[in-house]
Parts: C-alpha cells; structure tokens; sequence
C-alpha cells in the first residue's frame, strides 16, 4: 500500500510539474498491466537482434569446442557472463596458449564500458540489493539500447529485451558446441561484418540530435586513433572520454520529439478509467 501510494504521489507531481512525457516510467504510477506491456514491448525489440545474437553465440559455441573446452563449460560461460566480445577474447586468448590473467584481464577491458551503462541504468532499478544485482546481468548494449527513454533506461523494456538476447546467446552457443564438427570454421559465418552492422543500428537513434552526433564523432574518433597503439579494450575506454562531447550546449535545440513517442507507445500514462489516481488527490486537501 505504502509502495501504491508513492508511486502515485510521484505520478500527481509529474501531472502537476507538466513535464510528465519527459519522465523516466520507472517513477510513475503504473498499473501492473503497464508493466507487463513495457516488458513484451522490450521482448519484441528485441526478436530481431536476437537473430545476430544466437547466431554470434554458435559462433562461439564452435570456437570454444575447438579450443577443447567441451559442450558444457561454454555454455556456463555464457550464462554466467554473457558478454559476447569479452568471451570470444578469453576463449582466444585460452585457446593459444594464453594464461588466465590474461584472458580474464582482456575481457575485463572490454566490459569496462558497462561501467558507464550501469550508472545510467542504476536510477531505474528499485527493490532489494539480489533483485537489482539480477537485473544488472541482464545489461548488454543491445538490451539497454532497446530499454533507453527520455530521462534513463526503463527497467521493464531492459528485462524483456535482455531476456530475449540472453536465451538467444545461451541456446546459440549449445548449439554451436554440439554442432562444432559439422559447422566447420566460425570465420565462414560472416559475423565480423554482422556485428558491425548491428551496433550502427544501435547508434542511428543516438544521432537525431546534435549532442548525439557530437559524442559519435569524438568517440569514434578517439577509438580510431588508439586503436593502433593501444592494446585490446583500452580504445573503448578512451572512446568513453567521447561522450563527454555529448553534454548539452548553448544553442542546441531540444531533443527530437519522436524519443517522447517513443517512451509513450505502449504505455499511456492516463490512468485507466475508474483508477481513483484519476483524481489524484495526494491527501492533503488539494483537488
């Protein structure tokens, strides 16, 4: 009750602010059909990605059975990790005869950009630390594209879209790690342009406005430029000084209106009728 009547509260402000398309949902008073609307919508999104996805996955299903790892120990990898570019690092690194700090440590350089994701993601998760922690796992850059609104990423679009994604990876690569002597050399998927092509998918929506542009340029730019010298995962944290280029600046104009449509498909934020949030009397005497 308590919960409801926050939630609610939080909604009255958001009416009475007249700012309420440019709110994160996760703050406002939504009934529980909302949500489950917000998570099939993240579902959905994410059907298509998961294609690339699993197909990503039976490429390293292959490359890990190749490597001696077996049908099993693959497949717990990318449950517990479920990180695709850090786990085709360490499975590379293992599979030359590379230690395990290293292969731990490069993929570890090549996740330091969910750093970033997290804290942007952190604002919109709510309950206890093992739920939050849960939801965290979830967090890949495809899942937390699909889930970013106007004011932060909503929590419910995350779960759906990284649950799609995260059984596509898992069921790709079992079947990879089965179908390893039949599928021959993974290279022969054609993924190393695949991938490439999904992530400026990713990025076509971050360039409708000018500050998107700006963090695009200075980060590919930085990347492109330490890419030669720097070794593998540290451009992606100096690509990460690009987004700096992002911050808002005198004369920028407001962000596209097609991002508030966006937030507000699948979920109106009216209450349903006979929803007594409809008055939205906060109980102390104001109409």
């Amino acid at each position: 009750w308590l919960l409801c009547q926050s939630r609610r509260a939080r909604y009255c402000a958001a009416m009475d602010s007249g700012h309420r398309q440019a709110m994160d949902r996760s703050a406002l008073a939504m009934p529980d059909e909302h949500l489950w609307v917000r998570l099939r919508a993240g579902a959905r999104a994410a059907i298509a990605m998961a294609v690339a996805v699993g197909a990503f996955g039976v490429a390293f299903g292959v490359l890990a059975r190749q490597a001696g790892w077996g049908v099993v120990a693959p497949v717990v990898m990318s449950a517990t990790t479920f990180a695709g570019g850090a786990q085709f690092a360490a499975a590379t690194i293992l599979a030359e005869g590379g230690g395990v700090g290293a292969a731990v440590l490069a993929a570890a350089m090549l996740n330091s950009r969910y750093l970033a994701m997290g804290v942007s993601v952190a604002p919109g998760l709510s309950g206890p630390w093992w739920r939050r922690l849960a939801v965290s796992h979830l967090v890949v850059d495809e899942s937390w594209a699909l889930a970013r609104v106007a004011g932060g990423v909503d929590a419910a679009r995350l779960v759906g879209a990284g649950t799609v994604l995260g059984l596509a990876w898992i069921i790709g690569t079992g079947f990879g790690a089965v179908a390893a002597g039949g599928i021959g050399d993974p290279a022969a998927l054609g993924l190393d342009a695949a991938f490439p092509a999904l992530f400026l998918a990713l990025l076509a929506p971050a360039l409708r406005d000018r500050g998107g542009r700006r963090a695009a340029l200075a980060g590919g730019g930085l990347a492109l430029l330490a890419t030669p010298f720097a070794p593998p995962g540290v451009p992606l944290l100096i690509a990460g000084v690009g987004a700096l280029a992002g911050m808002p600046l005198r004369g920028d104009p407001p962000p596209s209106p097609r991002r508030d449509r966006d937030v507000l498909r699948d979920a109106p934020l009216d209450p349903p009728p006979g929803d007594p949030g409809e008055t939205c009397d906060p109980g102390d005497g104001r109409p």
